[in-house]
This record gives C-alpha cells, structure tokens and sequence, in this order.
C-alpha cells in the first residue's frame, strides 16, 4: 500500500483551533487541519510553511510537533506529522478550501472531522 506524507498545521489563536473545510474529493465538505504533501527535499516544517502560504496566503510560525497520525485509508497509508502554529503576518484567506472556522474546545467536536484529523482533536481534548 502506497503511503503518503503529510502535515497539518493546528493553528491555535485565543484557545480556539482553525480548521479548513474540503471543497473536492471523496471527502469533500469534511473538516481538516490545514496542510498538505511534504514534497522531495522538504523538511515537515519547510512543506508545511509552503503549504499555508499556497492554501491560506499567511505565514505561519512552526511551533513543537504534537505528533504523527498513521492511518490506513481505502487507497493508502496516511503518515500525518501535527505541529502547533501560529499566524505570524497574513489574514488566513481561504484560497482552497469551501469554509473555515475557528472552534474553541467546546465546539471542536461541531464538525465532521476527516478520519486523521478526528486522532488529532482526541489529542488536543486530551490537553496536549
């Protein structure tokens, strides 16, 4: 089975955690963690700095990583290293994605997360 490696930024402001909503795909109208596909030569933080700036128009600072999320999908393994973020200079303009939120943790559990990025909201529920 093919794996695939991602990340995710949990962007975190005012205890409260962004999260994206798709607008294609098998899982469209699912709600994710922002990020994406680590390409060749990136490191985690290096791709995900990128990946922010393409999909959001911001940067980011890359705080401690929370962890990584292995998952099996039909078509293939997720590998899903988390870190912790903030917005450092942009206004978190959606340029991917159908719609975004700010969810506090009492309102975390209002979307339908993505099957990784639910094994991150546990974590953060957790306290970590």
């Amino acid at each position: 089975m093919k794996t695939i490696h991602v990340v995710a930024a949990v962007i975190e402001e005012n205890s409260r955690f962004f999260a994206t909503q798709r607008g294609y795909g098998e899982f469209k109208d699912w709600w994710e963690f922002p990020g994406g596909k680590i390409e060749a030569g990136e490191t985690p933080q290096q791709a995900l700095l990128r990946e922010i700036r393409e999909e959001l128009d911001t940067e980011i600072e890359v705080g401690d990583r929370i962890g990584t999320i292995e998952m099996d999908y039909p078509e293939f393994h997720l590998s899903m290293q988390c870190f912790h973020c903030r917005v450092k200079d942009g206004h978190l303009t959606l340029k991917e994605h159908e719609a975004a939120k700010w969810l506090n943790r009492a309102a975390i559990d209002s979307v339908k997360w993505l099957p990784a990025d639910r094994e991150v909201v546990n974590i953060l529920k957790s306290g970590s």
